[in-house]
């Protein structure tokens, strides 16, 4: 800030007053010549005088008119000359001027009531310009160290009027206010802004609380704002909106209810919208390229930095690189099918949403076995898309054509069918995947039965090489997951026992054979009208979107078999042992007490087992 001197020492000191030397073309007449300095530059000298102030003396500077020399003879000519100069403007700045002529009449002759009343004219018309410089809008400097200097010649004419004084004190005023005005400005060059107490701000407020209107001063205030405005927009171009803010904050301290804040403030919003904007569109093609989640997660951490809460912009990135994360380049529930090279159409795939869950019987459910315990929490960090459906007939029958395959059945030359006449299950001849439950021919939608989960594998191996993806069985846990799709009762539907109507294929205690035979052991007073596995997607899909996964037929899963959940993978993966002829079937079929379609159970079977009760789907990395 400023630091100003005393009031009379600023108004006067600053002002030196010299007499003008003049040319030998402006040589005055004899009769009012100057007179010879006494020493160099004596008659332009200011003289020193002391004015006691309220707390001090302060030693001031006065006006030494210029010597005038009259001759006795030449008294007449000088008053024509005061005149003359009076006319002309010319009241004190050299020894021809109107009031140092007046004066040194005045000297000569005290009583000289001409040269007094010239004094008088002089005195007021300084005292009219002086006021007049003090409110001429332009070039205050100019005019006020002007009307200082007018000022010196008042006050060595008449130091005790009071209009003198009071036209010293606002000339004082000015000169304050413009010292103030120019060191602001300075400190505005200097970016000293002032928003620390130190700068261009307390100057022009300063000149503002002596002069509220001057004019320069709130151009200079303006001045000040929009250098804050400037390195506000400056920190949100950086990305570093929590400056910006800041510097808004002191700009809106320097006006009250400055338009142009509220302007900064959209413009400093455009640019966080607009760096957003951007951050997402870069984060997004990240994820087009490889490696390309790194980054990807770094635009987004960039944009929560700088993001106001619930920005929907920063929402559509986080989303995407969630579904990237955890999807690929899927969404959860997407449904697709992959493009045989021989020009067929691999099953129908549905993305199953990534999560948790509690995999296996809970203590003390009813019918559950060792086997399906200690009950644990499984989580998948990434979906995964598996088929809709149990394979079909003619789904595997591509396979079979394409590779020459001759699976289990086929080789062997028989499978296990149901026996209508004895209702039971037993082997029979010439069966083999083309056969239904019981031995005849399958219609093409039915799913593919008298499958051993290696005939099933390597269906899995023939998929991927024909789509170049990777096809394999679903783990146990991946299973279970789909099959509950989110529920957590003892069966996948929830804990009632019996099955909601139309939501598979079950043992229900309505459901009659073709010679009219009936469960023994099922679910009472539900039927679904079939005998045997129904046609895919026969019955509604489940909260996943899948078909049949509690009933129809049971399914092949990847794990060998182990007797308990003692150390099973917590991450979904397939608890695998190379060389393990036990495997796991899982889900309910047609043809299975109640008590084996709850969600958990499980069941082990050799992996050479065909028969009308099992057969698969698969499931394909994304």
């Amino acid at each position: 800030m400023l630091r100003t001197p005393g009031p009379l020492t600023l108004l006067l000191a600053t002002v030196l007053f010299t007499a003008s030397a003049c040319s030998p073309d402006d040589a005055p007449p004899a009769a009012a010549r100057p007179a010879e300095p006494e020493g160099p530059a004596k008659a332009h000298r200011p003289a020193q005088v002391t004015i006691g102030g309220q707390d001090e003396a302060e030693t001031v500077q006065r006006w030494q008119p210029p010597a005038v020399q009259i001759e006795d003879d030449g008294v007449a000519q000088a008053r024509r000359d005061a005149a003359k100069a009076f006319e002309s403007g010319r009241l004190y700045e050299d020894a021809t001027a109107a009031l140092p002529i007046w004066l040194a009449l005045r000297e000569r002759d005290p009583k000289d009531r001409q040269a007094q009343a010239g004094i008088n004219q002089a005195k007021e018309k300084l005292l009219d310009e002086i006021a007049a410089l003090l409110v001429r809008p332009l070039r205050q400097r100019e005019a006020v160290a002007k009307a200082g200097e007018m000022g010196l010649v008042l006050l060595t004419l008449d130091p005790d009027d009071p209009r003198v004084r009071a036209l010293q004190s606002r000339v004082e005023l000015a000169q304050r206010v413009i010292a103030y005005n120019r060191a602001g400005e300075d400190d505005l060059r200097n970016d000293r802004i002032g928003e620390d107490g130190d700068g261009a701000l307390p100057n022009f407020r300063e000149a503002l609380a002596l002069a509220p209107d001057n004019e320069r001063a709130r151009q200079g205030l303006a001045a000040a704002e929009s250098a804050l405005i400037r390195r506000a927009e400056t920190a949100a171009r950086a990305a570093d909106f929590t400056g910006a803010g800041v510097w808004l904050a002191e700009a809106a301290k320097v006006r009250d209810s400055a338009p142009t804040i509220n302007d900064a403030f959209e413009r400093v919003e455009r640019i966080r919208a607009e760096t957003l904007v951007r951050l997402r569109d870069e984060g997004l093609r990240d994820l087009t390229s490889a490696q390309g989640l790194k980054p990807a997660r770094q635009k987004l951490e960039d944009a929560l930095r700088i993001a106001l809460p619930g920005d929907p912009v920063v929402a559509q990135l986080r989303e995407r690189i969630e579904l990237v994360t955890h999807y690929g380049s899927f969404r959860p529930g997407q449904v697709f099918s992959d493009a045989l090279r021989d020009g067929g159409r691999g099953p129908q795939m549905i993305v199953v949403p990534h999560g948790g869950f509690q995999m296996g019987a809970a203590e003390g459910e009813i019918g559950a076995g060792e086997s399906e315990k200690p009950a644990h929490y499984v989580r998948f960090d990434r979906g995964f898309a598996m088929a809709m459906t149990e394979v079909t007939v003619a789904d595997f029958r591509r396979y079979v054509q394409a590779s020459k395959a001759r699976p289990r059945a086929t080789r062997r030359g028989h499978s296990t069918v149901y026996d209508e006449r004895s209702g039971n299950f037993m082997l029979r001849s010439g069966v083999d995947w083309q056969s239904g439950y019981d031995g005849s021919m399958a219609i093409a939608n039915s799913p593919v039965m008298h499958v051993s989960v290696r005939d099933a594998e390597h269906y899995a191996m023939w998929l991927s090489e024909q789509t170049g993806r990777y096809y394999r069985l679903p783990s146990e846990a991946e299973f279970e997951y789909a099959l509950r799709a989110g529920t957590s009762g003892r069966y996948p539907w929830g804990d009632e026992g019996t099955p909601p109507k139309g939501s598979g294929n079950f043992t229900g205690g309505d459901d009659i054979s073709p010679s009219g035979r009936r469960w023994f052991n099922a679910f009472v007073g539900y039927g679904d009208g079939w005998w045997g596995p129904a046609p895919v997607a026969s019955f509604e899909p489940n909260g996943f979107g899948l078909h049949d996964m509690a009933g129809n037929l049971s399914e092949w899963v990847a794990d060998c078999w182990h007797a308990s959940y003692r150390r099973a993978p917590a991450d979904g993966a397939a608890w695998f042992n190379p060389g393990c002829r036990q495997r796991v079937i899982r889900g309910g079929n047609w043809a299975n007490a109640p008590e084996q379609t709850r969600a958990a159970w499980r069941q082990s079977q050799d992996s050479d087992t065909t028969n009308a009760r099992i057969g698969f789907r698969l499931v394909r990395g994304i």
